[in-house]
């Protein structure tokens, strides 16, 4: 992992020489990436920050846990179990078909 011959010590002198700081994010409990149709969680997460001159650059390494976030909002689910009588996982399904359309969710619902 080091030049040969070359303690860690010694690296991290000849890194804080060039302008390179490295540091440790202690007591990470998640790192969480969100994006418009997904998210990818990290619980097991370790941080650390590499500061070159003012530029600082994030690495995670840990476990990845991919979730994909839906785009139908709670509200709208609520008011599509009010206006068709029907459960949440009616009204959700219904949501998903219609592509967040709240009126077609309600139509289709009520035939």
């Amino acid at each position: 992992m080091f030049p040969r011959g070359m303690s860690p010590k010694k690296l991290q002198q000849m890194m804080k020489q060039m302008g390179i700081n490295v540091e440790t994010i202690d007591n990470v409990i998640e790192v969480k990436i969100t994006t418009d149709d997904r998210e990818i969680v990290f619980k097991d997460a370790e941080v650390s920050i590499m500061d070159v001159k003012g530029s600082k650059t994030y690495q995670v390494v840990g476990t990845p846990e991919e979730r994909e976030i839906s785009k139908i909002k709670r509200e709208d689910i609520e008011l599509v179990m009010e206006k068709a009588g029907v459960s949440e996982k009616e009204a959700k399904k219904a949501l998903e078909e219609a592509e967040g359309d709240l009126a077609e969710a309600i139509m289709k619902l009520a035939e």
